[in-house]
């Protein structure tokens, strides 16, 4: 009896485990803590998929635009500042969404604040689509012809994106998204 104390551990778990799991000075601990923090299952639906899709067709309009001497037409600086605007703004909407921020703010309702920004985004979007084909003349900026040309082909990719995305959250909104059998409404 007299050994036993000696035996005895009472250390569970390893010292580098503790830091891992606390984020401590480990890449693996900090990369744990942050996908943690994010709502995976965001990343695999519709609407992220589109907020993906607007951020990379909305990058490749305002940078088309961006390379070219957009101030010769006035409509541009309009073009420019919707592309830019509703750039940034998606972005920060979109990791807003994927690090769960609408679980922390309850007080603002996230399906109309969406569904109004993806509507908004829409109109605004046709608008400056609408201008930049507008203003698209094949002797004005001879040189810059296929970019004016392709930032007008983006533009439209990204109002389409930004319609769809309405709609989806027009029906998150709407909250009709089950069928009659996981339907809990009494009939």
């Amino acid at each position: 009896m007299a050994d036993f104390p000696s035996k005895v551990t009472t250390e569970t778990s390893s010292p580098n485990s503790n830091s891992s799991q606390q984020g401590g000075n480990s890449l693996r601990g900090l990369t744990a803590n942050v996908t943690t923090m994010m709502d995976m299952s965001f990343i695999r639906s519709i609407p992220a998929i589109l907020m993906i899709a607007e951020i990379c067709l909305g990058l490749l309009h305002w940078a088309l635009i961006a390379g070219t001497p957009y101030t010769g037409a006035p409509a541009y600086g309009w073009v420019m500042f919707v592309a830019v605007t509703l750039w940034i703004l998606t972005t920060i909407l979109f990791f807003m969404i994927l690090f769960s921020v609408q679980r922390k703010l309850t007080s603002v309702p996230w399906p109309l604040t969406v569904m109004a920004y993806n509507g908004i985004a829409t109109v605004l979007y046709l608008t400056a689509f609408l201008a930049n084909a507008a203003s698209v003349h094949p002797y004005r900026f001879l040189y810059f012809y296929g970019h004016m040309a392709a930032a007008a082909f983006f533009g439209a990719a990204v109002t389409l994106a930004y319609g769809v995305s309405a709609f989806f959250s027009y029906l998150d909104w709407k909250g009709d998204g089950g069928n009659a059998a996981t339907s809990t409404v009494p009939t």
